[in-house]
């Protein structure tokens, strides 16, 4: 743990990790346990009605778990065992809700100046002007919520939060409410911030993409219940079952059996129909055993065959396209795989499918990255 000089407050604010360990079977279920460092952004992701907006408000002290504890640093926010619930206001966060949930009667800069009631009146409008500021509000402060659009009332959101300098940043699906090109622009805005804070920051989102793009570490949940967590990478090539692997978005899952195990060369290696496939090594895997492996989609790469780059590859397949459809800069494919009952999914860049002159109906190679390869545990 270290400190901070909250200089509008005059104060010394301590900044740690926070830690979550939570419990509940009536109501809404849930169970989590997980840590956010300090300096660190934590993606919960899931489906709609998964629980992950609960899990926010039990951390920011709106609803109070069944059971487990949540910790700053060394500061108890909540022990069932001892009959402890911190108030939000004790917690000293920055919450922002879903839709902003800013005051409609007041102007933005003084929406920001309500949430610093905890510092000195002559000090609240100086810092408020210095948020809008930071996050890009410059000469809006005093319009109101409704003439504003819904990226600026997500930044007036967003610079209240930040405004109180709190020790945890929540986020509650920030940007659900804007518009696409808002959003992207967001996103910046939203990485840039995460370099200069030096705290715990927990955004909940069902967008996998926002995920991976802004978060150090995720943690995938559904029905309330904790699938995984670690680096949003990790979580995308090494997922745990085939639940996390749906739940991911990942479409190439196929079936195969164990006929050599290479624990020197760190190799499994599969029978996919009558193809022999190289992946990474998983342990404690019977020859003969049936198992499911997945690939995901910068695992499958479409080359130039008659160059030869492929040559040397390991894990070619021939396929057959059956599908294309172009989504902006990208293509999806859909192809059959010779000698299997399996269709495989890719999408490649325009560029290159107009290049290698992909159509429907086309039967050419891919290969599959081996280190890309995972085997799924069972069910």
């Amino acid at each position: 743990m270290c400190a901070r000089a909250d200089k509008g407050a005059g104060i010394v604010q301590d900044i740690a990790d926070l830690y979550c360990r939570i419990k509940q079977e009536k109501h809404i279920k849930l169970d989590a346990e997980f840590t956010c460092k300090a300096g660190e952004m934590l993606a919960v992701v899931g489906p709609s009605g998964g629980g992950k907006s609960t899990l926010l408000r039990m951390i920011a002290g709106l609803n109070q778990p069944e059971s487990g504890e949540i910790l700053y640093g060394n500061r108890v926010w909540y022990d069932s065992d001892k009959k402890l619930s911190l108030s939000p206001q004790q917690r000293h966060l920055g919450y922002v809700p879903q839709h902003f949930g800013l005051f409609p009667n007041l102007t933005a800069m003084e929406n920001v100046v309500a949430a610093l009631d905890h510092i000195p009146k002559s000090e609240r409008k100086p810092r408020a002007k210095k948020w809008l500021e930071r996050v890009n509000l410059h000469g809006l402060p005093d319009r109101l919520p409704a003439n504003l659009s819904g990226g600026q009332r997500q930044r007036v959101a967003l610079a209240r939060a930040l405004a109180r300098e709190p020790s945890v940043l929540l986020l509650d699906e920030p940007f659900s409410a804007v518009d696409r090109e808002t959003r992207e622009r967001l996103y910046l805005e939203l990485a840039r911030l995460k370099e200069q804070l030096a705290i715990p920051v927990i955004m909940v989102t069902h967008d996998l993409n926002e995920a991976l793009l802004l978060a150090d570490k995720m943690i995938l949940i559904s029905q309330g219940k904790m699938l995984q967590q670690g680096r949003p990478h990790d979580v995308l090539v090494r997922p745990h079952n085939e639940a996390v692997a749906k739940q991911m978005g990942l479409r190439n899952i196929f079936d195969a059996r164990v006929i050599a195990q290479e624990e020197q060369r760190q190799i499994t290696w599969l029978k996919f129909g009558e193809h022999l496939i190289a992946s990474t090594y998983f342990e404690h895997l019977d020859i003969g055993t049936k198992v499911r492996w997945v690939i995901p989609n910068q695992g499958v790469r479409f080359n130039s065959i008659k160059q030869g780059r492929l040559c040397k590859s390991f894990n070619k397949l021939d396929i057959t396209i059956e599908s294309m459809l172009t989504m902006g800069e990208s293509v999806r494919i859909i192809a059959s795989v010779r000698g299997v009952r399996h269709q495989i999914n890719a999408e490649v860049p325009l560029y290159l499918a107009q290049k290698l002159k992909l159509a429907k109906g086309v039967e050419t190679t891919v290969a599959l990255r081996s280190e890309l390869i995972h085997i799924l545990a069972p069910a």
